[in-house]
């Protein structure tokens, strides 16, 4: 199966959930407070749906307890993955 590498920047606790680009961060703000891995379960469910993934195929390699994460997606290249990154807006 292929899988690609995405760091992202996270904002929890934010007002309006969604996923942008500033510069080269891919931002995911996600409402859902730093509290008990509850950001960082926001933040991988929010990554899988907009990469169409199951949220099991999203997984979160490093960074639980600071907002630089890496996760790992699993079903998607890089070349689609850099595509999708592109149409942000940002």
């Amino acid at each position: 199966m292929v899988t690609a590498r995405l760091e992202v920047v996270a904002k929890p606790g934010a007002r309006a959930a969604g996923i942008t680009r500033r510069g080269a961060d891919v931002v995911v703000a996600v409402r859902e407070r730093a509290i008990d891995g509850r950001a960082n379960d926001a933040v991988v469910r929010a990554v899988a749906a907009w990469l169409d993934l199951a949220p099991s195929r999203v997984t979160l390699l490093r960074g639980a307890t600071v907002r630089r994460k890496l996760l790992a997606c699993e079903g998607i290249d890089e070349a689609r993955l850099e595509q999708r990154i592109a149409a942000l807006d940002g």
